[in-house]
């Protein structure tokens, strides 16, 4: 059974996104082993500069490296547009090939350039900023619509 992980920085604190996020985690589980891996958010001043902001940046990259496992799918704004059809195929494609694949979702400050420059891929789902707890969300519930677009269903309209 195919791998698919999720890196992502901090913890989800709101119980509805923890609720969502185990709902699709569940219904992902006929599909692949999909779990969710958290680093910790790095603590920052109210205002840091742009400095800190790249410090930061290095720590969380620090803690994200070592848990990139086969193809990496970075999500950034900077990154391709997609819809939930080209999800699906770029995960049919890393499926077919018997590949894990790892996504990953920054902090409040985005994703570490040596990171996204070992992605494979880098996607963006908007040009709209959303929070990233929300985005796990959105992004684990988007992973379940590709395997269910793969699978022939009709939950994708």
């Amino acid at each position: 059974m195919i791998k698919v992980n999720v890196v992502c920085v901090g913890k989800v604190k709101e119980k509805y996104f923890v609720e969502a996020i185990n709902e699709y985690s569940k219904r992902l589980s006929r599909f692949c082993d999909f779990k969710i891996i958290e680093v910790r958010e790095e603590n920052f001043s109210t205002q840091p500069n742009e400095a800190e902001k790249q410090k930061i940046l290095e720590r969380e990259g620090a803690e994200i490296l070592p848990k990139l496992k086969g193809t990496v799918i970075a999500t950034c704004i900077e990154g391709k547009k997609i819809n939930s059809q080209n999800l699906a195929e770029l995960i049919d494609k890393s499926v077919s090939f018997g590949e894990e694949i790892t996504f990953v979702i920054g902090g409040s400050y985005g994703i570490l350039e040596k990171i996204k420059n070992l992605a494979k891929h880098k996607i963006s789902f908007s040009d709209m900023t959303f929070p990233h707890t929300l985005f796990r969300v959105m992004l684990t519930e988007q992973i379940y619509r590709a395997f269910m677009i793969n699978a022939k269903s009709d939950y994708h309209k």
